[in-house]
């Protein structure tokens, strides 16, 4: 059995923010060559409602089958129409105060390092931190890697990486990669 990675794959402003004050993300880059090289690398990354705009339909998972997300990440999915923005992943969304009707969707309200380390230890392939801040900020000691898609935008206030306590926790860089649109996707691995 290889070892499962938990990898915080997400979008980022220049000043570190995910998302805007209240959870808005529309100031992010959503054309551009990085949307069309990343789709197909990672097609199991993209929403249900978009997979069809990038031919991604059918596409199989590449990377992960599996997705944690924080309450605040998964809001927009509602927004949308649906309950399951990725159903062809197995999704946790880590909350003490949602209730989904939705068998494809798993509310977990306690414990996200144990969550992640029981996941780990399952067979599969590597499992998607995709969001927020203070859910990555909690499972900071679980993050096997970084992917950082940096957009040449300045926020100046919103929901940042990683909101929690304290800890200074080292990454070794392992790749970077510029697109024409300004986008920089930034690799990192955790030091052992």
């Amino acid at each position: 059995m290889r070892h499962r990675k938990l990898v915080y794959y997400v979008a980022s402003t220049l000043d570190g923010y995910i998302a805007g004050p209240e959870g808005q993300y529309d100031s992010f880059l959503h054309e551009g060559d990085h949307m069309s090289a990343l789709a197909a690398e990672l097609p199991e990354t993209i929403p249900v409602h978009l997979r069809e705009h990038f031919g991604l339909v059918d596409s199989p998972n590449r990377r992960f089958d599996t997705v944690v997300m924080g309450r605040g990440t998964y809001e927009p999915t509602l927004s949308v129409g649906t309950t399951s923005s990725y159903p062809h992943l197995r999704q946790y969304v880590v909350s003490r105060s949602l209730t989904i009707d939705d068998p494809t969707v798993r509310v977990v309200a306690e414990n996200p390092v144990g969550l992640v380390r029981q996941l780990k230890q399952e067979d599969g392939t590597d499992i998607w931190l995709c969001g927020g801040g203070h859910l990555a900020g909690q499972l900071l000691g679980e993050i096997d890697e970084l992917i950082i898609k940096r957009h040449p935008i300045v926020a100046g206030a919103g929901i940042p990486l990683f909101t929690g306590r304290y800890q200074p926790t080292r990454f070794t860089p392992a790749a970077i990669r510029e697109f024409d649109s300004g986008v920089t996707v930034l690799t990192y691995t955790a030091q052992a």
